[in-house]
C-alpha cells in the first residue's frame, strides 16, 4: 500500500473537467484541486457519480490519476472510483489503479443488476482480494437500490483492505449502528451533504462531499469545527450552507455543482452528453439559490489550526 489512509477529514467527490468538445480538461482539473488542497481537504475521489462516472472511460480515470499523482501525489490521498457491472471489469480497473499508484479505491456494488446479498459480498470480496489497496465501500441504497447491511459488513471486514464506508443510506442512526457493531474497525464517511453535520456529530470520521467542489473552505471549516467541539460555530456556517447543499440531492447534481463552480470561480460548466447544462427556469432557480448564498457568505474562523491543535494535544 502506498499510504496508510486515515479516513478522516473531507474527501471531495470531484467533478470531471471537460473542454467544450467533451475532451478532458486536465489543466482545469488540476487547478481545481489546488483550491481544494489550499482549503485543507485530506483526499480526493476521481470519477465518482459527481465526476460523471457513466461517461468517462477506465482509461480516462487512469489518465486523471496519473496527472493528479504527478501534481499533488505527496500531499493528499488519491482514490479512484470503481463502478462496474461485471466483476472482472471491476478487478481490471482496481488493479490498474494500483499499478498506476492510487492510494485506494471507492468501490460500488455491481451496476445495472440487482444482486442478492451473497452476490454483493462475493463481488466485494473478489475485488478486494485482487489488490492491496485500501477500499472505501459505497453504501447508497437510495440511488443504487442495493443496501450493504451490517451482517454483510461483518463478512467484508474480515478482509484487511476493506476499511471504510461512504454512508449514504440517508439514515443518520446507521452511523450509531455501525459504530456500535464495529467500533473503529470500520471508518465511516458521510456521503450526503445535507446530513453531514448531523452524522459528524454522531461520530462519523469523515465527509465525502459534493458542494465542496464550489465551496471548499466552508466545507472543511464545518468538519474541523465539529471535530473540535465548536458546534455553534459549525452550525452557523452549516445553516447558511444548507440551501446550497440541497443542490447535491437532485438528479441534476452534476450540472448544479458545476454551475456553482463557475459562480465561485473554481470550474467550468461543460458536461458530457447525455447531460446538458441547465437552462430556463431550472437554471434561474439554481442561480437564485447561489446568488443568495454568495451575498450572505459567512466569515470563517481560522479553522485550519484546529486539526493541528487536536493532533498535537495543544
Amino acid at each position: 500500500m502506498r499510504r496508510n489512509i486515515q479516513w478522516k477529514g473531507v474527501y471531495p467527490a470531484l467533478t470531471t473537467k471537460f473542454h467544450a468538445d467533451g475532451q478532458l480538461d486536465i489543466p482545469s482539473f488540476l487547478n481545481h484541486i489546488n483550491a481544494q488542497i489550499e482549503a485543507g481537504i485530506k483526499g480526493i475521489i476521481i470519477g465518482g457519480s459527481l465526476g460523471e462516472s457513466s461517461t468517462i472511460t477506465p482509461q480516462e480515470r487512469i489518465e486523471l490519476l496519473i496527472a493528479c499523482l504527478k501534481h499533488c501525489g505527496e500531499k493528499i490521498d488519491i482514490l479512484i472510483n470503481v463502478a462496474e457491472g461485471a466483476t472482472h471489469n471491476a478487478i481490471h480497473l482496481a488493479q490498474a489503479a494500483q499499478e498506476n499508484g492510487a492510494d485506494g479505491i471507492m468501490l460500488l456494488p455491481p451496476m445495472m443488476y440487482c444482486p442478492t446479498d451473497e452476490e454483493v459480498v462475493q463481488y466485494f470480496t473478489d475485488v478486494a482480494k485482487s489488490i492491496d489497496l485500501p477500499i472505501l465501500v459505497y453504501n447508497n441504497p437510495v440511488d443504487y437500490k442495493i443496501e450493504i447491511k451490517l451482517n454483510m459488513f461483518e463478512e467484508l471486514l474480515k478482509l484487511k483492505n476493506i476499511q471504510a464506508v461512504k454512508e449514504s443510506t440517508r439514515d443518520i442512526s446507521n452511523v450509531t449502528r455501525m459504530r456500535s457493531a464495529f467500533g473503529d474497525d470500520l471508518k465511516i464517511l458521510c456521503g450526503v451533504d445535507t446530513l453531514a453535520a448531523e452524522e459528524l456529530m454522531m461520530g462519523a470520521d469523515g465527509w465525502v462531499a459534493g458542494l465542496v467542489c464550489a465551496f471548499p473552505k466552508e466545507t472543511v471549516a464545518i468538519y474541523e469545527l465539529i471535530k473540535a467541539g465548536r458546534y455553534e460555530d459549525a452550525l452557523r456556517i452549516y445553516r447558511w450552507f444548507l440551501p446550497i447543499l440541497e443542490l447535491d440531492i437532485n438528479p441534476q447534481l452534476v450540472q448544479n455543482i458545476k454551475l456553482a463552480e463557475v459562480m465561485t470561480g473554481l470550474g467550468t460548466e461543460f458536461v458530457r452528453k447525455p447531460r446538458q447544462v441547465l437552462e430556463g427556469a431550472e437554471r434561474a432557480s439554481v442561480i437564485q439559490i447561489l446568488e443568495t448564498g454568495l451575498a450572505n457568505r459567512p466569515s470563517l474562523p481560522d479553522y485550519q489550526y484546529l486539526s493541528k491543535t487536536i493532533e498535537y494535544g495543544l
